[in-house]
């Protein structure tokens, strides 16, 4: 009985420690918040999710040397993507994510060229500039 009320003690305090260290990483997320409505944030999640999803493809078709599906997977994300956010999410979106979402895009569709005749080495290393852009866009920004 002994062990069980230890035990029980020592779970307690487990999830109250992991509470608390949740909590004060909550308070100090010093990121942005884009401050979008409950509809407009499932809409801006799920073009994140296209994006991820787009990259996901990417990489696919790099590791098979399968072209027309980088190009495909690209092409989703660029700036037919950014042309088609909602005038309501967009309208919402400060300048300074703006400025790092449309060279995004731009990255996406120049991928779609280089797709053509880089080899696969070369879309690699652009995939990652890539994706250090939405890297630089999470760092700074959160829909919550």
């Amino acid at each position: 009985m002994k062990y069980i009320l230890k035990a029980t003690f020592i779970v307690s305090l487990i999830f109250n420690s992991l509470s608390v260290a949740i909590a004060e990483n909550e308070n100090n997320d010093k990121r942005i918040d884009l401050g979008l409505t409950a509809d407009e944030k499932s809409e801006f999640l799920s073009e994140m999710r296209q994006m991820l999803a787009s990259i996901q493809g990417i990489m696919t078709g790099i590791g098979e040397g399968n072209r027309e599906l980088i190009i495909k997977s690209a092409r989703y994300s660029g700036n037919r993507m950014a042309r088609a956010t909602p005038d309501s999410v967009s309208n919402k979106l400060p300048q300074s994510f703006k400025d790092i979402g449309g060279p995004t895009h731009m990255i996406f569709e120049e991928l779609v060229i280089r797709a053509e005749t880089d080899d696969m080495d070369m879309l690699a290393s652009f995939t990652g500039k890539l994706m250090q852009q939405c890297l630089a866009c999470h760092t700074i920004f959160k829909a919550d």
